[in-house]
């Protein structure tokens, strides 16, 4: 690592893995001039784009894995464990194409994940805070209280919180952790990709941290509706259609809680409902979100 040095004592050899597709080549350029000088092996895992990378991956001395299609999010991020593995990473940090990590995120990331093993915590992984550029909406993680999904917010008296779950774009992940938890499930495809790991490895044990004081901005939805004084992220409709059906799908797994399940399925009525009403093409939003729930209880997995 060559801007941050690692901390002592603490998972030293970081590989950082981005998954592109069909990507915006200016937002990329930008996140991986800042996430190079912060890992010590860098994987750009492509599913199936147009576009060469080939010489971007040259640049900033990336090794470029070529899937020649769209196998989903989960399976390209798990080639990319696999590659990390194969360099013998300590740690893995995952990203998204249109991430822009804070120069010293990972070096944060690292900090965190040291203090919270020396208080003897059992660390899944620790992910960033984040930010959305285009209106400024800050990142929060969420936690089960009850039947409530809630989220801690930066109050300023914490720098690392317990959470349920993180997105995957902006965590860091003990290789260890990996091997005992598992990887990614593939069927999945996109979308509830990291809330069931996330959830998964709370269950074995392993708790996820979210870290305030170490920042990224990311873009979450394609765009936002304003509803009262709320600003709702919005996917598109074939996103939809994988929310329901991976929710569907993990409410139906034997090592989920059963807390879960109403929490899940007011979260899947909660975006039917709203989004047949307020978002743009209404009504082909409704008709690929009932499909996905249909498909997740018929059991109709991967792409669509």
């Amino acid at each position: 690592m060559t801007e941050t040095s690692p901390v002592p004592g603490a998972l030293s050899r970081v590989c950082g893995v981005v998954v592109t597709y069909q990507p915006d080549l200016g937002p990329l350029i930008a996140m991986l001039e800042r996430i190079a000088p912060q890992v010590d092996d860098l994987v750009i895992v492509d599913n199936g784009s147009a576009t060469d990378l080939s010489a971007l991956a040259t640049n900033f001395n990336a090794t470029l894995k070529l899937l020649g299609d769209n196998f989903g999010i989960a399976y390209a991020q798990n080639v990319g464990i696999a590659m990390a593995r194969e360099r013998n990473a300590d740690s893995v940090l995952l990203l998204d194409q249109d991430s822009l990590p804070a120069p010293d995120m990972v070096a944060k990331l690292i900090a965190a994940e040291l203090k919270l093993r020396t208080d003897g915590k059992t660390v899944a992984a620790v992910g960033a805070n984040y930010i959305d550029p285009r209106k400024g909406d800050t990142g929060c993680f969420p936690y089960r209280k009850g039947l409530r999904l809630k989220h801690r917010i930066n109050t300023g008296k914490e720098t690392i919180v317990e959470t349920d779950y993180l997105i995957a774009s902006g965590s860091l992940t003990p290789m260890t952790v990996f091997d005992r938890v598992g990887d990614m499930v593939d069927e999945l495809f996109i979308d509830y990709v990291d809330i069931e790991w996330g959830l998964r490895a709370r269950e074995m044990g392993y708790i996820s941290y979210g870290v305030f004081d170490a920042h990224m901005e990311h873009a979450l939805g394609d765009d936002h509706i304003q509803f009262l004084w709320r600003r709702v992220p919005v996917h598109s409709a074939v996103r939809h259609y994988y929310q329901q059906r991976n929710a569907v799908w993990l409410i139906r797994q034997s090592w989920l809680p059963h807390i879960w399940t109403p929490i899940l399925l007011f979260r899947m009525a909660y975006r039917l409902v709203f989004f047949t009403l307020a978002a743009p093409k209404r009504w082909t939003h409704s008709r690929m979100m009932l499909s996905g729930i249909w498909d997740g209880v018929r059991g109709r997995m991967g792409r669509v």
